[in-house]
């Protein structure tokens, strides 16, 4: 009887424990699934916002430009530029060829600056892609009706114009170039400081710092840093970069700039701010990966004579260098999204020049796509949208380079 007592009890246990990890299995899968259709509406409503039909109308005639017959759009690069300086005061033309010489610009260059300067076409009406595609009728007789003189075109704002193109105020001509440009600069930059020291500091943290209260300190205060609010680094980027090392980071101690004119609002100012952001979660994810390296393999090196040093340059760091690099991954997404420290830093909301040297002005994409959702023109939002599917390519196509660079290691070592 005590013995059918015992299987009954530790069957109605085993059954309850079933039960209980059906359960949580079932919400796992909830949790997925959520998570998988949250990512699913928030793809398809920026790709409906990059897509659609857009009514403009020209604030100048391109047919009062007709030369002996020829229209605008016909005309050789010679006619355009004839017409470009006619139209344009001579300071607005001088601007255009510093920037880039005319003689170096091609003729659909030319041609897009006519269209920019001159022809300003004007959006007056946007519709997403939903609407574009099931709602045809209606938006041609809506534009009949409250646009006569308007075009009517569908576009993609999402081109290969719109990636190469600078910034500009016109929605039509406006584009990303320096925005993408900006940001690779600001990346490089923030992983040249923080991988190199975050990876440095991890070895140390693990293998040669001693057990002691001063180092508990450090590794405390790593911890608590991993989880600071984006902005205070962005206030310490202000103080130290930007104001305290002003004439290092705007290039005056190289002589680069005039010291009345100095500014630190630079992309070495964002790099290095950006790199005191990631440096703790690239410090805690290298110290993980070089802990779960077996303490095996570190006996058998120094079983066979090699020193410290050598131990953890040959066998300890190419052992945890997968980890490592998934750490560097993870810490580069976070970086290549901020917004709340470069606008601190000084990162500009509208230029139009491309970043040359670490001691350009700048702007980057979080920034152009928060400064396009800001304002209350349609066809901005839509601007916002390719932008942020410009930054979504952006950020794979550099996880995918650290990737492929991460299973290299795996399969050397």
């Amino acid at each position: 009887m005590k013995e059918k007592e015992v299987i009954q009890g530790f069957s109605n246990n085993l059954n309850a424990r079933n039960r209980k990890g059906v359960i949580w299995h079932i919400i796992f899968q909830a949790s997925t699934l959520v998570g998988i259709v949250a990512l699913i509406a928030l793809m398809l409503n920026i790709v409906n916002s990059a897509f659609g039909y857009v009514a403009y109308e020209a604030r100048v005639d391109p047919d009062t430009f007709t030369v002996d017959g020829v229209p605008l759009e016909e005309q050789n690069k010679e006619q355009l530029l004839t017409l470009l300086q006619s139209e344009l005061s001579r300071g607005a033309y001088n601007k255009l060829n510093n920037e880039e010489p005319f003689e170096e610009r091609s003729r659909e260059n030319v041609f897009q600056l006519i269209v920019e300067r001159i022809i300003r076409p004007k959006v007056v009406a946007v519709w997403d892609l939903w609407p574009s595609l099931t709602q045809v009728d209606e938006i041609r007789a809506t534009v009949a009706q409250d646009f006569p003189t308007a075009e009517l075109d569908f576009v993609s704002w999402l081109t290969y114009d719109f990636v190469t193109r600078p910034q500009t105020s016109e929605a039509l001509t406006a584009g990303v170039r320096t925005a993408i440009l900006g940001s690779l600069w600001t990346i490089f930059f923030t992983i040249l400081l923080a991988f190199p020291v975050g990876v440095g500091a991890a070895i140390y943290l693990e293998e040669y710092a001693s057990d002691n209260w001063f180092n508990r300190i450090i590794q405390t205060n790593i911890n608590n840093l991993a989880g600071v609010p984006s902005i205070v680094y962005g206030i310490l980027g202000l103080a130290i970069f930007v104001r305290t090392l002003e004439p290092l980071t705007s290039g005056e101690i190289f002589g680069l700039v005039d010291p009345t004119t100095a500014n630190g609002r630079t992309v070495l100012s964002a790099g290095l701010t950006l790199g005191l952001l990631v440096l703790p979660i690239i410090i805690i994810n290298a110290q993980e990966a070089i802990r779960a390296v077996p303490r095996s393999l570190r006996n058998a090196s120094f079983g066979v004579g090699a020193t410290k040093w050598q131990t953890v340059w040959s066998h300890v760091l190419p052992n945890a260098m997968p980890g490592i690099l998934t750490g560097t991954i993870l810490a580069v997404s976070r970086a290549i999204g901020e917004t709340a420290p470069l606008v601190v830093v000084g990162a500009s909301t509208a230029i139009s020049f491309d970043p040359e040297s670490p001691f350009s002005k700048f702007t980057t994409l979080p920034i152009q796509i928060y400064q396009w959702t800001a304002r209350p023109q349609a066809e901005f939002q839509s601007l916002a949208a390719a932008s942020i599917l410009v930054l979504l390519v952006l950020l794979l196509s550099l996880n995918a380079s650290a990737v492929l660079l991460r299973n290299r290691f795996s399969r050397r070592f």
